[in-house]
């Protein structure tokens, strides 16, 4: 009785449940212990992580409610396109400006990020072109893809270029599944590379002075982060020890980076549980770095296992997908996994100094309003989309049972016994 209870409350695929609710376990953990420097200047220890869990109890039942809904609804996806896009050109006007960038819009007491859901309503969008793609509408497609996933691109990329590049390569990624030419992704492809580097160069050759002074907030940003970046691990001649040998000094440019390296020194293998100090020195503890405090406290052997839940995430996404008998949802199981598994990689990089700082957070594990609720979205999606595969193995199951022929059983044993 009480298995067939659990099984009707949480339907789809259980892998898939017990990742999410490791994740979150993690997540409590972690934001509890992370969340330090808040909870000093709020004077509440509870505050914080009351906060965090009220809007991962909100996404539970969201995955709850999404679990629920046969796939073939996920196609009102569509209509959040358009209304991500307004979202995002609203923000750009009277967004509320965080750590220097506009991503968030006020709505009474509460705040969005309209990217978030600029996010999954664009693998939805994908995932629905995709599945009534045929070799005579293809070029139609194609062209309503770039064009719809491009334009909203080109909206966040302003205040969150990482975001931006984030969903681009995955819907490119869906599309290099759905079996869109070669031809038109190479090219699509050349163009965008060819952009970045074009980027990339043109900031490198601006001098500061100039960048500072003429160009917009974020692209000095950009450049500042990927010079830190490209000069991390280089000591000034004039900083020596007493011995004459060169010394690693901590300015404000590397303060991230430098923390995040004493958290991963300071954990070892197996970590220092509820013991770790660089939470209340290095900035975003709880969100963009929360990944460092994890290696911190639960040392390499946690964050492997960390790395290992969103791994077996992706792995899992693929099995069920390629199950999948209908297109639509196989290419949204995709989707989503792939979202949150390269987002979760890139934060993962970020901590160890892989990559310069992007500002993604790791899914459902970082301290976050809307995207908590967003990721938990994503779960919900991939478990409604593979409750139906569950039924139909039952169904089979159930089949193969009602078709056995007990008859020839019964004559076996007689003859047995005889």
């Amino acid at each position: 009785m009480e298995f067939n209870f659990l099984g009707r409350a949480f339907k789809g695929d259980k892998v898939i449940w017990c990742i999410f609710i490791a994740l979150c376990i993690i997540s409590l953990l972690e934001v509890f212990s992370a969340t330090s420097t808040i909870a000093y200047r709020q004077h509440n220890h509870w505050s914080p992580i009351l906060r965090h869990g009220a809007f991962l109890l909100i996404g539970f039942f969201v995955v709850m409610f999404l679990q629920r809904i046969p796939s073939r609804f996920f196609s009102v996806l569509l209509l959040g396109l358009p209304v991500s896009a307004l979202l995002l050109v609203i923000t750009m006007f009277m967004g509320e400006d965080v750590n220097g960038a506009q991503r968030w819009l006020g709505i009474g007491a509460f705040t969005i990020q309209p990217s978030e859901f600029a996010k999954i309503s664009a693998i939805g969008f994908v995932a629905f072109f995709l599945s009534k793609m045929k070799p005579e509408n293809e070029n139609w497609i194609f062209n309503t893809l770039i064009i719809g996933v491009g334009l909203l691109c080109l909206l966040i990329a302003p205040e969150n270029l990482s975001t931006a590049c984030l969903l681009f390569g995955v819907c490119f990624l869906m599309m290099f599944i759905g079996q869109v030419k070669i031809k038109k992704l190479g090219m699509i492809a050349l163009i965008g590379i060819s952009g970045i580097l074009l980027l990339l160069g043109s900031l490198a050759i601006v001098p500061d002075d100039i960048a500072k002074e003429y160009l917009p907030d974020r692209l000095a940003t950009w450049k500042n982060r990927i010079e830190r970046h490209s000069n991390e691990g280089q000591v000034a001649v004039t900083d020596l020890n007493e011995d004459g040998t060169l010394a690693y000094k901590i300015t404000d440019e590397n303060y991230q980076v430098s923390h995040a390296k004493i958290a991963i020194a300071n954990g070892g293998v197996i970590g220092l549980p509820g013991s770790g100090t660089e939470r209340d020195f290095l900035p975003q503890a709880y969100s963009d770095f929360i990944f460092a405090i994890i290696l911190e406290e639960m040392g390499l052997l946690g964050g492997l296992f960390v790395l290992l839940l969103y791994v077996a995430l992706m792995v899992r996404c693929g099995v069920l997908a390629s199950k999948c008998e209908k297109k639509f949802p196989r290419y949204l199981i995709l989707g989503a996994g792939l979202i949150l598994t390269i987002q979760a990689l890139a934060n993962m990089a970020v901590a160890v100094n892989l990559i310069p700082v992007t500002g993604q957070p790791l899914p459902l594990v970082s301290r976050g309003g809307t995207s908590t609720i967003i990721t938990c979205a994503y779960f919900g999606i991939i478990l409604a989309c593979s409750s139906k595969l569950n039924d139909a193995e039952h169904e089979d199951v159930d089949e193969s049972i009602a078709n056995v022929d007990f008859e020839s059983f019964d004559s076996m044993e007689k003859n047995l016994e005889g």
